[in-house]
């Protein structure tokens, strides 16, 4: 099969177009042919050594293993069932979960044992991966692309809306709000939990886009009035933050959360480290929660919105598997509006 496979930390030269042996499902496992792989900001950071190298490079101790296929939005047809799998699977389009665990229900992202698929697994950077059968669910929407661009970035924005404990009527700041994770925080905030959103971003041109999504305000944080235009829109501060870009709005968050207000992080795209007055935390009994990935029960409930048309595919670009190099490039370009994927 053709795979495109990660041969080590550095730059997008790392990032080879491979022949390899096409996988053989085990038993429980389930061999998939890949038709569509949405991009993630995790394997770019992985490809670079951003979470470092060595045993801090993946979700297991010993890190990633190279050469590793990466990938892990993956949507394609069964076409093979190892022993102990009912055949009646195969030939049936799937939307991979994208992670194994021993955890027990709604614990499964914090058990030590999670391992994710692209990166203690190969993953969907290829023509087939294998899976287990009973972590393979049915696509939400009719095409591949479109039912890929959810596992990640749609349980992250789903299990953080959870883990923020938003409530219809209540305000909600999303920063990033432009890319895979915040396009969809907008979404599931305002679309199946009824909270009223801000949406910030770098480039105007994007807010209707986003107020079709469900933004009730669109502002942009390259204002150097973005504070007061954030207390101007909600008329006085704010419930909630969804956020993903880390350092860059921190504070200006802080700043415009009402007392007991919930700050909630999954990404740090626009710097990994910050500086906190924990006088402003405290004082202002402000909670602070680190959010990542969720639990399979989240993910069914994400798919089922999906499926009621609550929750839309916002896909950018589509590149074919071969140009992986120039879709993680292109990935990391600002002004982008939802998820690029790649299709084998």
């Amino acid at each position: 099969m053709k795979a495109v496979q990660v041969e080590g930390y550095g730059g997008l030269e790392q990032l080879q177009y491979v022949e390899k042996e096409t996988p053989k499902p085990k038993e429980g496992e389930v061999l998939i042919e890949v038709k569509a792989c949405a991009i993630n900001n995790t394997e770019i950071w992985m490809r670079e050594g951003a979470y470092g190298t060595g045993g801090k490079s993946g979700w297991r101790p010993e890190g990633v293993q190279f050469p590793r296929i990466p990938g892990s939005d993956i949507t394609g047809k069964v076409v093979e069932a190892g022993t102990g799998v009912n055949e009646s699977i195969v030939g049936q389009d799937v939307v991979l979960f994208p992670f194994t665990s021993s955890g027990e229900e709604g614990k499964e992202h914090i058990s030590e044992d999670m391992s994710f698929v692209g990166s203690e697994y190969d993953g969907g950077y290829a023509e087939y991966v294998v899976w287990p059968a009973e972590l393979c669910f049915p696509m939400p929407l009719s095409t591949y692309p479109e039912s890929a661009v959810f596992s990640v970035s749609g349980m992250t924005g789903w299990h953080m809306v959870e883990e923020a404990q938003i409530q219809e009527g209540e305000t909600v700041m999303v920063t990033g709000a432009n890319g895979g994770v915040g396009s969809l925080n907008v979404q599931i905030a305002s679309q199946v939990f009824g909270a009223k959103v801000i949406a910030i971003v770098g480039d105007l041109e994007l807010a209707d886009k986003l107020k079709e999504l469900g933004a009730t305000h669109v502002l942009s944080y390259k204002s150097d009035q973005l504070e007061k235009e954030i207390l101007e829109a909600n008329d006085g501060p704010i419930d909630a933050v969804l956020d993903v870009v880390g350092d860059a709005l921190f504070n200006t968050s802080l700043q415009v959360l009402k007392k007991g207000g919930r700050f909630c992080t999954s990404g740090s795209a626009g710097g990994q480290k910050t500086e906190l007055d924990f006088r402003t935390m405290y004082l202002k009994h402000i909670t602070l929660i680190g959010s990542v990935l969720g639990t399979r029960k989240e993910f069914k409930k994400l798919m089922d919105a999906v499926s009621e048309g609550k929750v839309k595919p916002i896909i950018d670009r589509t590149f074919p598997l071969e140009q992986a190099r120039d879709a993680q490039s292109y990935f990391k370009e600002a002004g982008k509006m939802g998820k690029i994927v790649l299709l084998p």
